[in-house]
């Protein structure tokens, strides 16, 4: 009796677990599709492009550079030399003097011609809600054009949709490990409801900065 009743309740939790994937999922596709481009002469123009950070290798000591990143960039060089954005924002996680997602953005970009001047640097972008919320208030864009790939895109725009930030979004080209990438983002989405369900805030602020 108590071994039925037990398999009732996990088989129970599955399916509410499954289920909100499932929606989470649903909702963030079908609300953000509008806004994301593949095209860069279709993309409106922005002020301000946010680049959204990932690691730039996948091994550092053979010195494996991350497709995934290798694409934001990519992307981000073609709006900027398009004239669809005038400014980029690299967003990224620089929490050790060891590891510094944005500065090392910055670098290729200015490798690959964009102008130091026009590259902004935010080293707190330690999470998706984080680069969008500071984008907001600290460096006071209300709209922006975010640079990723598309399963990313569609979570970022989420994010800005429900924060009050007018946004579109450019799509990199996907990277390697697709499949173990789109697992990950699968769940991502539903911390990201929860994150909004609580009002989940930056984990660091500070001064605005303006953009000139």
């Amino acid at each position: 009796m108590l071994r039925s009743r037990l398999r009732y309740i996990i088989l129970a939790i599955f399916i509410l677990m499954t289920a909100t994937l499932v929606a989470a999922n649903y909702v963030v596709v079908n609300t953000t599709q509008n806004q994301i481009y593949t095209d860069v002469k279709a993309i409106p123009k922005n002020r301000v492009g946010l680049l959204l950070g990932t690691s730039k290798y996948v091994d550092k000591t053979r010195k494996l550079v991350n497709s995934y990143y290798k694409n934001r960039i990519d992307a981000a060089v073609a709006l900027y030399m398009a004239g669809k954005v005038d400014y980029i924002i690299v967003s990224g996680d620089n929490s050790t003097v060891y590891y510094n997602e944005p500065l090392l953005m910055k670098e290729d970009l200015i490798a690959r011609g964009v102008p130091a001047s026009r590259i902004i640097m935010d080293n707190a972008g330690f999470r998706t809600l984080d680069s969008i919320l500071r984008c907001r208030d600290v460096f006071k864009q209300d709209s922006m054009t975010i640079i990723s790939q598309k399963f990313h895109n569609q979570r970022a725009l989420y994010i800005a949709n429900h924060k009050r930030v007018t946004a579109v979004a450019f799509n990199a080209e996907d990277g390697d490990s697709y499949w173990d990438v789109t697992i990950r983002e699968k769940l991502a989405r539903v911390k990201l409801m929860l994150d909004l369900l609580t009002n989940k805030r930056a984990r660091y602020y500070g001064d605005t900065i303006d953009i000139k």
